[in-house]
């Protein structure tokens, strides 16, 4: 089992360890006169390599057998990332004194020559060149990055650091590993806690506990070219749960057609079964997965599979892919018949989304393909499957992919999407569709459009989106002619306040980003009175050298708005302290208010600023700000990290309105729709429902010295209208979120995953009773984007003047 593995580097791993039969030394603090790592080589099955798969050795110098129960030898690369995790491998029985133990890693795809039969076998795929091996008492993955802190798990019987390894014990890491070298300890197998100094490179010479060497023997994991079919069907790998029975066990000789090959990112091909066995929940295909190597095979082929069983998960939260890895293939035949696909339309996916498991991994759960859309799915995986005429539901993005729908009457918008409404009612037909066609260009589709005629493939996953429709043949795109929306121009009497997030927006960006978001505002949203702005940067954006003003930024987009035909909008905005407020790092994102002082003048209160907190001042004529603009509560930690609400006090026909711009904590951490474990966790929804509940007090400020106070809270607040967060901000009847009086097929600004959903949102308060509120469609639903949100506008009966 593998989780998030960089499959662009993968080398194929094995490891050499020396064993103690005495109590553990602290850390390794102390050399060790009976436990050692005595041989690492990371090189196997790498071009110019004999041996076939990479190993460590363990050795035991003691007088008495060393215990491995519970045991494991653990890798982290040499230079690790934040993050970078220890692959785990974990042992069984015990050293002999005097012995060595012989644990296999992954193979590669070169080599010739086995490994003598391992005592143990893992799965992790080491580098050549650099690494840290660790012996380590327990199966729990170590949290060390350095070798201070390393030496400091006591938990660690002996650790190899090798090539440029940041995590090692001495002055230095063992020096001279490649691809044809291991690093080894010298036969007294002598430790003095410097590695450096205890270990050189030599050629590999792996011994296991029986004392045998590689001399050109059979590798159990390596079973080479049979010519016959093995005892193991594709449906055997699957299993009837998301996990593969034989997870981790060699397989030979495993029969298929080749169904499809991938040449680019993970590459590899897929075979399928043609001789399926009667039970719905087993899949007939599989991938087969080459590493760095483009497959030798061509679509059509008939092969046999050699190699092991691996589930691979794409991130910690997702569903696995079962795989063959460090395969061995054998083409018995070529221009075979490829199986028939199966049809995926409204009548074959059920409308139950995924079983339950009370927030646990539904991974051992027996698959239900009639009963559950993803167990269908996941019975599916690798194999052949057709769609016809799909509507599109989310638009080709920029990695040449795109959301289409098999259950055209589910859900469907007002516009051509599927809206997602609840956490309990999940749209089940949704799928993404890439090609594995690298010679024709992929279409450009919007929501709306279709997919028309047949689009034939294999079931895959991956961690964005889940399961997908890798095409091999792909059908004609229909285009049904979506525009962009222009909302009306307010009325005299009519308060117009919009929201956009203008996505991370600096003076760095291209002139056509500003141009296309100033047409949005000067022509789409029809030249707002007040646009509050969500993701505006400092001037130099990512750039992090203390800049925390956005006056150029801001200079840049008033002059596309004159120049797009709107007014010439001033601007107010709060700058950030440097580095604490979240969002693109030296970004200094933060919410900035603009308005036309044609039409609305703004109330400057002096002392806003980063740290003082705004708070409500009644008077005898209502109530005022002690400061404008100003931040809500910024040293609270509902806003650690985070971007804090900007309020302002406006005067339209010299009624004052206070305005709020939010943006909320991003849905970042949250398990995804489709992931292992069911229901998904919702992390980020804590924070946000903080900062929610920190927005209402200070609404309930305003009303309580106002009752009629006129207040529209708005922004993106990356969260649903059916969420938590929405219950806190409008506790107490203080705030009413507008999404919800749109029709429900309207009630959308935001595509995610082919899901028509809002996370932005315009809120008013009571004192508020004539308004006329619009979603914008300009972004969301489009190839061609300068957001991923589309603007929200409200135009507010401040008085009785038309």
């Amino acid at each position: 089992m593998r989780i998030s593995r960089s499959r662009s580097v993968l080398l194929a791993g094995a490891v050499a360890v020396t064993l103690s039969a005495t109590a553990l030394p602290a850390a390794f603090a102390a050399p060790s006169s009976t436990a050692v790592i005595s041989e690492v080589y990371g090189g196997g099955g790498n071009s110019g390599a004999t041996l076939t798969r990479d190993f460590v050795e363990l050795a035991n110098s003691g007088s008495a057998a060393y215990d491995l129960s519970g045991f494991s030898v653990q890798y982290l690369p040499g230079a690790p990332s934040a993050g970078s995790l220890w692959q785990v491998s974990a042992l069984t029985g015990s050293v002999a004194p005097g012995g060595r133990y012989l644990v296999a890693q992954a193979a590669g795809t070169g080599g010739t020559v086995a490994l003598p039969a391992p005592d143990a076998t893992g799965t992790v795929a080491m580098s050549a060149a650099s690494g840290s091996i660790a012996l380590v008492s327990g199966t729990t993955p170590l949290t060390c990055k350095t070798a201070a802190d390393c030496a400091a798990d006591t938990r660690i019987v002996d650790l190899v650091g090798y090539g440029s390894a940041v995590v090692r014990e001495g002055s230095g890491p063992a020096t001279g590993a490649s691809a044809t070298a291991s690093v080894a300890r010298a036969a007294s197998l002598a430790d003095t806690d410097d590695n450096a100094t205890d270990l050189s490179a030599a050629p590999p010479t792996p011994v296991n506990a029986a004392g045998e060497t590689s001399g050109g023997g059979t590798d159990p994991g390596d079973p080479g070219n049979p010519t016959e079919p093995g005892t193991v069907r594709v449906h055997d790998i699957q299993g009837t749960t998301r996990v593969s029975p034989l997870d981790g066990k060699a397989v030979t000789g495993v029969p298929g057609i080749v169904t499809a090959v991938r040449t680019t990112g993970s590459k590899g091909f897929w075979i399928q079964d043609t001789a399926p066995d009667a039970d719905p929940r087993t899949g007939e295909g599989v991938f087969v997965y080459t590493g760095s190597t483009a497959p030798a095979v061509a679509v059509g082929d008939s092969v046999l599979v050699s190699g092991t069983v691996d589930e691979y998960y794409p991130a910690a939260t997702t569903q696995s892919i079962t795989e063959i890895t460090a395969p061995r293939t054998t083409v018995l035949s070529s221009g075979n018949a490829l199986p028939a696909p199966v049809v995926l339309d409204a009548a074959a996916v059920p409308a139950a989304y995924v079983p339950s498991a009370g927030g646990a991994s539904i991974d051992a759960l027996p698959l239900e393909p009639s009963v559950y859309a993803l167990d269908l799915y996941e019975s599916l995986e690798g194999t052949r499957v057709q769609i016809a005429d799909t509507r599109v539901t989310g638009a080709t993005t920029a990695y040449d992919e795109i959301w289409v729908t098999v259950e055209p009457k589910q859900n469907p918008t007002r516009r051509g999407g599927t809206l997602y409404s609840s956490y309990t009612d999940q749209n089940t037909g949704r799928i993404k569709v890439m090609s594995l066609d690298t010679t024709r260009p992929f279409p450009v589709g919007n929501v709306g459009d279709v997919l028309s005629g047949t689009t034939t493939g294999v079931i895959d996953y991956a961690s964005f989106g889940g399961y997908n429709l890798q095409a091999t043949e792909l059908g004609t795109l229909k285009d049904n002619g979506l525009r962009r929306e222009v909302t009306r121009r307010q009325k005299g009497g009519e308060l117009a306040v919009a929201t956009y997030n203008v996505e991370n927006l600096d003076a760095l960006d291209e002139q056509a980003k500003f141009d296309t978001l100033a047409e949005g505002v000067a022509v789409n949203l029809s030249s707002p009175d007040i646009v509050s702005l969500e993701e505006i940067q400092d001037d130099n954006g990512a750039v992090s050298d203390g800049t925390v003003g956005s006056e150029a930024t801001l200079k840049r987009f008033t002059d596309a708005i004159v120049a797009a035909g709107g007014p010439r909008y001033a601007w107010r905005y709060v700058a950030p302290q440097d580095g604490q407020d979240g969002g693109e790092p030296g970004g200094n994102i933060r919410n900035v208010f603009l308005f036309n002082p044609h039409r609305v003048s703004f109330v400057d209160r002096a002392g806003g600023d980063a740290t003082t907190a705004v708070a409500a001042v009644p008077t005898r004529k209502g109530v005022t700000l002690s400061v404008s603009p100003g931040r809500i509560a910024p040293a609270s930690a509902a806003w650690d990290d985070s971007r804090k609400p900007l309020v302002g006090e406006f005067r339209f026909h010299g009624k004052p309105v206070f305005v709020i711009g939010n943006h909320f904590t991003s849905k970042g951490g949250d398990q995804p729709l489709h992931g292992r474990y069911q229901e998904p966790s919702r992390s980020s929804e804590t924070k946000r429902v903080q900062q929610a509940a920190e927005v209402n007090t200070f609404v309930k400020s305003l009303l309580a010295a106002d009752k009629s106070a006129r207040v529209v809270t708005l922004g993106d607040l990356n969260d649903f209208a059916f969420s938590p967060t929405m219950s806190a901000l409008t506790a107490g009847k203080a705030l009413k979120p507008l999404i919800t009086t749109l029709p429900a097929n309207e009630q959308y600004s935001y595509v995610y995953e082919g899901n028509s959903q809002t996370l932005d949102h315009i809120l008013t308060s009571p004192g508020i009773r004539r308004f006329d509120y619009d979603v914008v469609h300009i972004n969301a639903e489009f190839a061609d984007q300068a957001s991923d949100h589309d603007p929200q506008i409200v135009r507010i009966k401040v008085d009785g003047r038309r």
